[in-house]
């Protein structure tokens, strides 16, 4: 029985978002985040858009143009991934090299904004919302480089923030659930499904008329349904493997610590101990997942070992 009255963010993302009809949820968001009006143009091609049943539960996203020509990834992490970090700067590095040719001047490199909406700890933090973009500081003067450019036949100081990507980092299990302010709002529902019914925040009313659960289809409830089942099955597998590979883990680096530890000095054996304490906690976790029946890919996300580590177990 589905007890939402809206159906959940990341399945609008994978489903319903990419129809031109409905950009306008979508565009709210950005909009509120970025503090600028922001129309999107199309829905760009990305791995994310195919439809498979081993990717459903863990990650979606959407890579789309604005009317300005800035390439914009909202991306939909449902649990957790080893090197997480390093995953969205090599998305947005892809988006930059696929939307520009080889030869072409590089004046015409896109802006890039990567949205990451997740739904797991990724560190210690107390907010919610993390914004990060480059900037260039002067080392012993502390002032913030501009650089002269050329455009339009007129020369003008550009700061590096323009040109560079930026990253915005919602942490939706951290927010507090007390919605006064859009993006406050925004995270009521990305995390609880609630939606004011008097809401005037860009997206959320739009998103009140077309996210409903019972005005979709009869075939598309029911996907929606499997789609529940399918986080479900794949949460209560994760946090069972991980209980067990974190207990296995701790044990065997404490052993590997304490041997390393009389051979070379205890200092060093803890290090060495506790790195081979993380090697075999993924391991275990991923030997779990397996016997669990997970896909490999998921394995591979949620445990960081490479094909070869994960086959081999």
């Amino acid at each position: 029985m589905i007890n939402e009255k809206y159906i959940r963010f990341d399945w609008a993302v994978k489903r319903m978002l990419r129809d031109k009809a409905n950009f306008d949820v979508l565009e709210g968001l950005i909009t509120v985040l970025l503090g600028e009006k922001i129309k999107i143009d199309e829905i760009l091609e990305s791995e994310g858009n195919q439809i498979s049943e081993d990717d459903k539960f863990n990650r979606v996203d959407i890579k789309a143009k604005d009317s300005e020509g800035s390439i914009i990834i909202v991306e939909v992490q449902l649990t957790t991934q080893l090197y997480y970090l390093e995953r969205i700067l090599y998305g947005v590095a892809k988006a930059i090299t696929e939307h520009i040719s080889l030869g072409q001047r590089y004046s015409n490199v896109k802006k890039v904004y990567s949205i990451n909406i997740l739904y797991f700890d990724l560190g210690q933090g107390a907010d919610y919302l993390y914004h990060g973009r480059n900037t260039f500081v002067g080392v012993h003067t502390g002032d913030t480089l501009k650089v002269n450019v050329r455009e339009n036949n007129v020369i003008r100081m550009k700061a590096p923030e323009e040109v560079f990507p930026e990253y915005y980092l919602i942490r939706v299990n951290e927010f507090n659930d007390v919605a006064t302010t859009p993006l406050e709002e925004w995270l009521d529902y990305l995390k609880n499904g609630r939606i004011k019914d008097d809401t005037t925040t860009p997206g959320l009313a739009e998103a009140r008329e077309k996210l409903q659960y019972l005005q979709m289809t009869r075939a598309d409830q029911l996907a929606y349904e499997r789609h529940l089942d399918a986080m479900a099955v794949q949460s209560d597998a994760f946090d069972a493997a991980r209980i067990e590979g974190h207990a296995e883990g701790l044990e065997l680096g404490r052993a590997e610590g304490r041997a390393e530890g009389r051979a070379e000095g205890r200092a060093e054996g803890r290090a060495e101990g506790r790195a081979e304490g993380e090697k075999l906690k993924a391991e275990s976790i991923a030997r779990k997942m397996k016997e669990m029946g997970s896909p490999r890919d998921f394995i591979i996300q949620a445990t960081g070992l490479s094909v070869e580590e994960i086959d081999s177990l």
